[in-house]
């Protein structure tokens, strides 16, 4: 294949939306459970929980034949966590209730956030991303500004936010980082949330001075628990949300199974193959938890760094790792990780490399000294953290 084939064969987009992505496990299980749903949903929300939690390696059956389906699929596993948090978090959406996920960066509250939505509404694309410039108009409404010049205020003038479309087709809308919007930005959410529709003076005296919101409809917010540049919410937008927090990954084998499924895909997506061996991802994984929880797995304290050691972070590297070895291959793929930790820890605070420097006096020292071969070299490459 040459280099022209090779461009024209990649895919026209990076990545795809989750109703895009698993369209065949959504389809699948819409047809697999036909029991009720609530107003507007896709799936009922024993779907959806399977869904984003899996089958538990079970190949569901279909209860007839379909056309396009497969008779049996096993749905695979999307979001590592407690299904408990996920059925609360349906039963949350189901009751038309606002659902705020929170927790530290890098936990995949997006990610769970986009997931819910797909099964649930079908779309993940009714999304606003908070940020300190967000405006009331992306949950509210804006105009298109040629249309309001040459016919005035009109419906056809009218340009829906995000929320706004949700509203009418009842649909889930998304709000990422919420409290990184201003505080009177987020208090637009309070009525939308309470009264269920949205007052356009511009149009008083038409059928369209109001928006009401159609059955289905709900808002799933994402915050950071400790992140810089948030904003608190008002008691009053606290009031029309429940909250769920969504906790780092628990179990060392899942998350290590999560890094290596992240990072391939994401590799692949680079144009090439996942070349990073299980031991380097094991040691990986093991720094990234010794520092975010401020204990090493043997009971040795650790002084955390300020910038969160999340999983998503170890992903990053891990995909960094799988794309030098890949394109730049030379040299022991382990000689790479300390200048990659380095960067990540470096990102807020630079006190945090001399706390990087104490985790290898500390406990990467003391398992080299133990024997570990692995931790052995790592120990070795200590200089490369200068």
């Amino acid at each position: 294949m040459t280099p022209t084939d090779t461009a024209t064969a990649l895919p026209a987009r990076q990545t795809l939306p989750a109703e895009e992505r698993h369209a065949t496990e959504l389809d699948f299980l819409a047809a697999h459970d036909e029991g009720p749903r609530p107003p507007g949903w896709r799936l009922t929300p024993r779907a959806v929980v399977t869904f984003v939690c899996g089958s538990g390696g079970e190949a569901l059956k279909l209860p007839k034949p379909h056309e396009t389906l497969p008779d049996k699929l096993v749905i695979a596993p999307k979001f590592v966590g407690e299904r408990a948090l996920v059925e609360r978090c349906v039963v949350t959406l189901a009751g038309e209730r606002g659902l705020l996920l929170v927790g530290e960066p890098g936990t995949a509250k997006s990610m769970l956030s986009e997931l819910l939505s797909a099964a649930v509404c079908g779309t993940s694309a009714l999304t606003v991303q908070g940020t300190a410039g967000t405006t009331e108009d992306a949950f509210r409404y804006g105009w298109n500004y040629a249309l309001l010049l040459a016919q005035g205020p009109t419906p056809q003038a009218l340009v829906d936010s995000p929320v706004l479309g949700a509203m009418r087709s009842g649909r889930v809308a998304r709000v990422e980082e919420i409290t990184r919007c201003l505080p009177e930005v987020q208090d637009a959410l309070v009525s939308i949330l309470s009264d269920r529709r949205v007052s356009v003076p511009e149009l008083s005296g038409t059928d369209d001075a109001q928006v009401a919101a159609a059955p289905g409809f709900t808002v799933i917010a994402t915050a950071n628990l400790r992140d810089r540049g948030v904003s608190e919410m008002s008691a009053a937008l606290k009031r029309r949300f429940n909250f769920e927090t969504v906790h780092p990954i628990a179990d060392v084998d899942a998350e290590t199974a999560l890094v290596r499924r992240q990072a391939e895909a994401a590799v692949q997506r680079a144009g090439a193959a996942f070349g990073v061996d299980d031991a380097v991802l094991d040691v990986l994984v093991t720094v990234f938890r010794d520092l975010r929880a401020g204990r090493s797995a043997e009971g040795w304290d650790v002084e955390r760094p300020g910038t969160v050691m999340s999983t998503a972070e170890a992903v990053s590297v891990a995909a960094s790792l799988g794309v030098a070895t890949a394109y730049l291959p030379g040299g022991d793929v382990l000689d790479l990780v300390p200048g990659h930790l380095l960067g990540v820890v470096r990102k807020d605070d630079p006190a945090d490399h001399a706390r990087l420097l104490g985790y290898w006096d500390g406990p990467v020292r003391r398992r080299a000294e133990d024997g570990s071969a692995m931790w052995r070299r790592l120990w070795d490459l200590r200089e490369n953290l200068r």
